[in-house]
């Protein structure tokens, strides 16, 4: 395919299905004109092919449907524009044709929209139906599916407390060093937060957009962005340009959730993005991971609500061990379980903890008193208070026995 400005004379000359320059146009072309998330705009490209769907959708000879849902933007053409915008900024359209393209990861989507009901009126909605992109815009230089192939999304509320930034951070750090990709939103609170802990450690990390991948937004994280674009990647399913809409966040969502191994959201409220995200990697089959938080916190309600639901099936983790054992390898990403403190008390017997139990803090009082308390014999207490005594356990004050003081009492 030649590099014209005409579109619909360049996909006529192309070579079909077979020309990757002609699917690229058309794949562009359709990130522009039909808005992601429909499962019947997905479909009808996945029969036709892009290039015929290009057609048809451009010559009105689409399935109502299909042709309702681009309206008036058959009639429009900007692929070569943002295909030239793209590469200006630094920036790419990768295909499913491309060997960059990370089919094994968003091979759940495709097996997820196949449940979905071929009439349109009972199709879920765009905003929540697991649908896979068409292209992805990626502004970077590594390898997408290299780089989210062990990746693990953070997610979480804009408006975060100290906690909470603290603890995504923290996370996304300590997965970084372990060599894993932390995808997230690119938005203020957490999501920020999460990126930072990654760049930090050194690691990849990638902001998924819901604006074009030349978009500064928000507009206080352009330096984070840039700094991501440098050492990460950027992705959108938006062409460049395109604005950051509301309704295409909650579009967005489900492109954080498929393209990773699983999902953890560190603080969330009652309604947010953060939530939605979990939802989408339950319906995928992905983990989903909860941080708890204080329960007077509104910032944690939306976490525990995850926690107890029981057909989200949501783990409580605290840390980046705990992570892994999720996503990680089967029987060798295990979290050690957590050491308590050793205590001169353990392994005590019964007897031992008795009579130790009966020592008073101050004074001193003989074996006789020793053993009405501790319900023994006084031959019993004279066989323990040794070993008591070199555990450093008790002591002997001239007068009785009596417990070790603390340290702190001694240095007085």
């Amino acid at each position: 395919m030649t590099a014209g400005a005409d579109l619909d004379g360049d996909l006529a000359s192309s070579a079909g299905e077979g020309d990757l320059a002609a699917v690229r146009r058309a794949r562009a072309w359709l990130s522009r004109a039909a808005e992601p998330g429909s499962v019947a705009v997905w479909r009808f490209v996945e029969r036709a092919g892009p290039v015929e769907a290009v057609r048809l959708l451009r010559a009105g000879g689409a399935p109502e449907a299909v042709q309702a849902l681009v309206g008036v933007r058959a009639q429009q053409d900007a692929s070569l524009a943002d295909l030239r915008r793209a590469e200006r900024c630094g920036g790419r359209l990768v295909i499913p044709e491309d060997d960059e393209w990370p089919a094994l990861a968003l091979h759940a989507l495709t097996v997820a929209v196949t449940g979905e009901p071929t009439d349109g009126g009972e199709m879920t909605d765009r905003t929540r139906a697991p649908v896979p992109p068409v292209a992805l815009w990626v502004r970077g230089r590594g390898h997408l599916a290299e780089v989210i192939d062990r990746s693990v999304a953070l997610v979480g509320a804009r408006a975060c407390t100290t906690y909470g930034e603290h603890v995504a951070g923290d996370l996304a750090h300590r997965l970084g060093d372990r060599g894993w990709t932390v995808v997230s939103g690119g938005a203020y609170g957490i999501d920020a937060a999460a990126h930072r802990g990654a760049l930090a450690a050194g690691a990849p990390t990638v902001a998924v957009l819901a604006c074009g991948i030349d978009r500064v937004y928000p507009s206080g994280n352009g330096a984070l962005l840039e700094r991501i674009a440098q050492e990460g990647l950027v992705v959108s399913e938006w062409p460049p340009g395109a604005a950051p809409h509301r309704h295409r966040f909650l579009v967005r969502n489900r492109l954080i959730a498929a393209l990773t191994r699983g999902t953890v959201v560190v603080e969330a409220a009652a309604r947010s993005g953060a939530q939605a995200t979990a939802r989408r990697a339950c319906r995928l089959g992905r983990p989903v991971m909860v941080v708890p938080g204080p329960v007077t916190s509104a910032m944690s309600v939306g976490c525990h609500e995850l926690l107890r639901d029981a057909a989200v099936g949501a783990v409580l983790v605290g840390s980046a061990a705990h992570v892994l054992q999720e996503v990680g390898r089967l029987g060798e990403d295990l979290a050690p379980l957590p050491e308590a403190v050793p205590d001169a008390r353990d392994g005590l017997s019964d007897l031992a903890v008795r009579v130790l139990d009966a020592c008073p803090v101050r004074g001193g009082v003989g074996p006789e008193r020793l053993a009405v308390v501790a319900g023994c014999g006084v031959v019993e207490v004279l066989q323990v208070l040794p070993a008591l005594e070199v555990a450093g356990l008790v002591e002997w004050t001239g007068t009785g026995w009596r417990l070790v003081p603390p340290p702190e009492e001694c240095a007085r």
